[in-house]
């Protein structure tokens, strides 16, 4: 597997790449179907027991993660495009159980997080394996731990991503 990962301060963005051996279409699958996704979002040891999106720009989807202690941790956003299998561009927020947009706080986290990010994951095909980037923008507000944190949860996720490409 290779990883490179890096960031930008500056600009508020994250940005991290993987390298998934599985064609693009299902890597993109993984990302666009609630099923599959659920496998696979959330950090080491969180499950993802609700997933709904309607898919198509302007469409939006709301996503739980649930922690090893029961915590359940709610994100919605809203589609600004989709090419498939090439490109997914939405916003991130946090939310409650039915969909509110709410702040960090809610959750418990301290620090000067934005009530809306935006997430733009790109898949290239490079001989039959895949290419992933995700681009994490809008954090520029977010302090260095609070960064590193979300780089760890996103590349645990593409861990259990990684894993879940092999199911069948």
């Amino acid at each position: 597997m290779e990883t490179r990962r890096s960031s930008s301060a500056e600009t508020g963005e994250l940005i991290i790449t993987r390298m998934f051996d599985a064609p693009r279409e299902r890597v993109f699958e993984a990302w666009t179907d609630c099923g599959r996704m659920m496998r696979w979002w959330g950090p080491k040891g969180f499950t993802s027991p609700a997933c709904k999106m309607d898919l198509r720009v302007g469409g939006e989807y709301l996503n739980s993660m649930k922690s090893p202690e029961g915590r359940e941790y709610w994100s919605k956003g809203r589609y600004y495009e989709i090419q498939a299998p090439e490109k997914l561009v939405m916003t991130d927020s946090f939310a409650d159980e039915k969909g509110n947009v709410v702040p960090a706080s809610y959750y418990g986290m301290a620090g000067d997080w934005p009530i809306e990010m935006t997430v733009t994951v790109t898949f290239e095909d490079e001989d039959g394996k895949t290419k992933l980037t995700l681009k994490h923008s809008g954090a520029d507000r977010i302090n260095a731990a609070d960064r590193n944190d979300m780089r760890q949860g996103w590349n645990e996720s593409f861990d259990k991503l990684e894993e879940s490409l092999t199911e069948h």
